[in-house]
């Protein structure tokens, strides 16, 4: 299949083919937390330690689920911990054109369809799309969704969990792209962005592991780059609960940025020295970005705060 048409990569960010382009992206669904500043000093941190760039990204595509000025909380909050990013911030909401575009791009390639399977229906073929879809009535809204074929194991490394496989059309199924109630699905937005900002390294929580091969899946679809992926432990309270803003995580304090940093800091099993604990988020910054070291983060999916 051809790449995206032009509204998807027009005005693309123009860099040379082999320089560092990380990303931190966050739903506006709430204020950072804890487990998110992680998040973004990891990938602001391998970035920065590879003379790249780091951009922002806010995934404000689905409206039900965000809160009314939060993403700009989240770009305030990055700025008083010292994370200031390249370029300007990209919404996913300015981006429906490229998300559609992409989308016709795909069925007239025959590559996804319209399904109205119910959630019982697909509960009851035990939660995966993996299976011939019922016949369209033009009544009842329709979802788009990739049609994955039989041989569809992906395999890749990730930088810090190691190797990975999936057989997607097994363990996951024909994925959504495109939602009944008319919001475009993430899986079909992140891809479309990677390769619009020219991403090369997505460092984010091992939450999200699993979607990695779904959208390199998709990425080879529409013969996109495949950017490289490391997943870093997610952050987890005293109950084993992940940090998250359903749960209820706290939201980070400005007031006491620097010792949010240096807390972040050695979650990632960075030892900052004790006096500059107190420092300048810049100084401290500073000190991390030479003292990054990939190996040092931990090789576990989740770990305690």
């Amino acid at each position: 299949m051809t790449a995206p048409s032009p509204s998807t990569t027009s005005n693309s960010p123009s860099v040379p083919d082999n320089a560092y382009i990380g990303r931190f992206a966050p739903s506006p669904s709430g204020p950072l937390h804890f487990g998110s500043l992680v998040s973004a000093l990891a990938s602001y941190l391998d970035a920065k330690a590879n003379h790249g760039k780091w951009l922002v990204r806010m995934e404000d595509i689905d409206p039900p689920r965000e809160m009314e000025g939060a993403a700009d909380t989240i770009l305030h909050q990055l700025e008083q911990h010292g994370l200031h990013w390249d370029n300007e911030v990209l919404y996913q909401s300015h981006r429906h054109e490229a998300y559609l575009s992409t989308l016709k791009d795909l069925e007239r390639e025959n590559l996804c369809y319209p399904c109205q399977c119910s959630r019982q229906l697909l509960k009851n073929k035990g939660g995966k799309h993996n299976y011939t879809c019922q016949p369209k009535n033009p009544n009842i809204p329709a979802a788009l969704r990739l049609s994955i074929t039989r041989h569809s194991l992906i395999t890749f490394n990730d930088i810090f969990q190691g190797p990975q496989q999936q057989d997607l059309k097994r363990d996951v199924g024909d994925m959504v792209l495109y939602r009944k109630d008319g919001l475009f699905a993430y899986q079909l937005a992140v891809v479309v962005d990677d390769a619009f900002q020219k991403i090369t390294h997505v460092i984010r929580g091992s939450d999200l592991l699993d979607s990695s091969p779904r959208q390199i899946y998709l990425q080879k679809a529409l013969s996109l780059p495949t950017p490289e992926y490391g997943h870093i432990p997610v952050a987890i309270n005293a109950s084993g609960q992940k940090l998250s803003k359903q749960n209820l995580a706290t939201a980070i304090d400005n007031k006491i940025a620097s010792a949010n940093l240096a807390a972040a800091i050695r979650w990632l099993n960075l030892p900052i020295p004790e006096e500059l604990a107190a420092a300048s988020c810049r100084e401290q910054l500073l000190w991390a970005e030479k003292n990054w070291q990939r190996t040092s983060v931990p090789h576990t999916m989740e770990k305690p705060v």
